[in-house]
């Protein structure tokens, strides 16, 4: 098992996927890292050697990731609310950020599905 900032990579799983167990390394970065560091990515996890995996840490180092990256998502968000920007009253009140419509799905910003009684008719 291999530890790259603070996350454990399974020995079986190929190295690009690897890199993106790591948050804030994704599909594209993973392949941009591996490239610059002249590593093919089909190359299984346990067969790096310990230079390639100094070289990936070295690399990976230089960027915000995992803790710092969560951190400064949040301040981020915090700022927006502060200063009262529409964005972060979309954040304060859960709804979507980024111009998506509310009428229909926005379950994942708004929650579980509330249904609301009809009113029932009065019977002669």
């Amino acid at each position: 098992m291999i530890r790259l900032a603070g996350i454990t990579i399974p020995d079986n799983k190929r190295i690009k996927a690897g890199l993106m167990l790591v948050y804030g390394i994704g599909w594209s970065k993973s392949h941009d890292i591996l490239a610059k560091l002249n590593i093919d990515p089909d190359t299984k996890a346990s067969e790096l050697s310990e230079t390639d995996l100094n070289r990936i840490r070295e690399f990976i180092s230089k960027m915000p990731i995992e803790g710092d990256l969560r951190r400064k998502i949040q301040l981020d968000i915090k700022r927006l609310q502060e200063i009262g920007s529409y964005r972060g009253l979309r954040h304060r009140k859960r709804l979507p950020v980024r111009g998506q419509r509310t009428k229909t799905n926005a379950r994942t910003r708004k929650g579980k599905k509330k249904t609301v009684a009809n009113k029932k008719k009065v019977t002669k």
